[in-house]
């Protein structure tokens, strides 16, 4: 990063259905909304739209970023460290770098969450995962980001929670 000057395109509106969608529209996927070129890597923003009783994401912890989760729509649950959380329209959900985290549409409707990235990167992760998650291959992944992720110790919290992943 050389600088924070972001975006020499200057200001811009999206709409609810703009920027680049990744994923079923019926069910969970990303829409990215600001890129770390934009903001000249000082964030990124994605929206995270997730399916009833959807799992976002398997346990995991990054080193490089924070993630500031803005809860749009429904009911969200997150486990953060020890501690399970749950937020609601108007929530706003912290996950520190450092700290192992997962969260998940904790309702039988549909919810969404604004995601704002500090700084940006991650966000090319997300997009890099597009419609498939490969267990296999993840890991490998992910540490290319600074991330580590635990399969095993994500299963109780899909059994746990009757979640789908």
């Amino acid at each position: 990063m050389t600088g924070t000057t972001g975006n020499t395109e200057g200001a811009r509106v999206l709409g609810p259905q703009d920027g680049e969608i990744i994923g079923p529209p019926d069910g969970t996927s990303d829409r990215f909304m600001i890129d770390g070129h934009d903001s000249g890597g000082a964030f990124a923003v994605v929206e995270h739209r997730m399916a009833p009783s959807a799992l976002a994401a398997p346990l995991h912890m990054h080193t490089r970023e924070d993630e500031y989760s803005y809860v749009l729509e429904g009911r969200v649950g997150a486990l953060l460290g020890e501690e399970e959380v749950f937020g609601r329209a108007g929530d706003l959900i912290f996950k520190p770098r450092g700290q192992w985290h997962t969260f998940w549409n904790a309702s039988d409707v549909p919810a969404r969450i604004l995601e704002i990235i500090s700084p940006a990167g991650l966000e090319d992760l997300f997009r890099q995962l597009g419609d498939e998650l490969d267990p296999a291959t993840l890991p490998a992944l992910a540490a290319r980001y600074g991330c580590e992720v635990d399969f095993e110790l994500t299963l109780p919290i899909v059994e746990r929670h009757g979640l789908v992943f």
